[in-house]
């Protein structure tokens, strides 16, 4: 690959994939306005770094969820994976294996949960919507545990989906031969385009639940043993009410800047959710913006466990396949490496709050 830098990656990316889905994958709502702060934010925080520290050993390694993962840093859900390359979910599932670490499913993938979780050779989350049609919903659970994914993350911020003006000029919709292939036993597998509209806000106003409520979360936990994993809050009372609900995870997340625009950005709001679960069972993961190795260390001393990377892994899909989201991986995993080099802080523990400021 070309690109030194993940931000080389994305315009290398652009050259390569149709309009039509880089601007799908690439947008955010609106104005975009959280788009862009979730990463301003993190250029915002700078590191006051240690010195004379012994950091000729550094070691990175980690567990999500009890899951050992070799690195603080998952694969985050991303919807159709095969606009970006043939082998889709299956390339991203056999990357994030190869780099120890767990690949979130995302419901709306062009491959069947079953071929993924049997392509990887690590963890495999699933990432669900809840459907109007909750015996379809139940079905989704099942078929994901009997695949052996290791965990259910619920999405919880888009009861409808946020205006990605991009989406909707390019008429997004997916082209013969792709669907969501989770959905195509119950019938909900096709996106077909809308009228004036973006063809996935039609299927997610049609058949996404917009009135899933906490006690959903509670329907959610008694059909599965599986953990639960929130994904979507921004809040610290909702994070709490997460953990009452008893979620064992929550993901401080606004959906990468493509739901509510001008919602915070992430790493800002992450410290006071981090503060207010402290003492309870849950673990803090972070998503959006995450772009270098910085980036990663910011989130760990601000309270977070691992983050979650979408939009960099779908770029190292466009331009190469499997290989491509595995240089991605390996090129974050050598940024953090250095990164707490020389911050003087070799291991994850040593990656404390003092070495961030404002």
């Amino acid at each position: 690959m070309e690109a030194i830098n993940l931000f080389e990656l994305e315009a290398i990316a652009r050259e390569k994939l149709p309009r039509e889905a880089y601007d799908y994958y690439a947008s955010g709502a609106e104005d975009e306005v959280t788009l862009r702060e979730n990463r301003a934010a993190y250029e915002r925080l700078s590191l006051a770094y240690r010195i004379l520290v012994d950091v000729s050993r550094r070691d990175m390694t980690t567990t999500v969820l009890g899951q050992p993962i070799a690195m603080p840093l998952l694969v985050a859900p991303t919807a159709f994976q095969r606009l970006a390359t043939p082998e889709g979910e299956i390339a991203t599932a056999r990357a994030a294996g190869a780099a120890g670490t767990v690949m979130i499913l995302s419901t709306l993938s062009n491959t069947r949960v079953e071929e993924v979780v049997a392509a990887a050779s690590g963890p495999v989350f699933f990432q669900l919507y809840v459907y109007r049609d909750r015996e379809a919903t139940e079905g989704l659970v099942r078929r994901a545990e009997m695949a052996g994914c290791k965990a259910l993350v619920l999405t919880v911020d888009a009861p409808l989906i946020g205006r990605r003006e991009r989406d909707v000029r390019n008429r997004f919709h997916l082209p013969p031969g792709l669907s969501v292939a989770n959905l195509l036993p119950e019938g909900y597998g096709g996106l077909p385009m809308a009228a004036g509209d973006s063809g996935l806000a039609a299927y997610v106003s049609s058949l996404i639940d917009p009135s899933l409520s906490w006690k959903d979360v509670a329907w959610l936990r008694s059909i599965t043993t599986l953990p639960l994993v929130i994904k979507g809050i921004v809040r610290a009372d909702d994070a709490l009410r997460a953990a009452e609900a008893g979620a064992a995870a929550v993901v401080v997340s606004n959906h990468g800047g493509r739901q509510l625009d001008t919602a915070p950005a992430t790493i800002e709001v992450l410290p006071e959710i981090a503060d207010a679960l402290r003492g309870h069972p849950v673990e803090v993961l972070v998503d959006g913006g995450v772009r270098r190795g910085t980036d990663i260390l910011k989130a760990l001393a601000l309270g977070a466990r691992a983050v979650l990377v979408g939009r960099p892994i779908l770029w190292g899909l466009a331009v190469g396949g499997e290989a491509g989201a595995t240089s991605v991986l390996r090129l974050l995993r050598a940024e953090l490496d250095l990164a707490m080099a020389l911050a003087g802080a070799p291991t994850i523990a040593e990656i404390t709050r003092d070495l961030v400021r404002r």
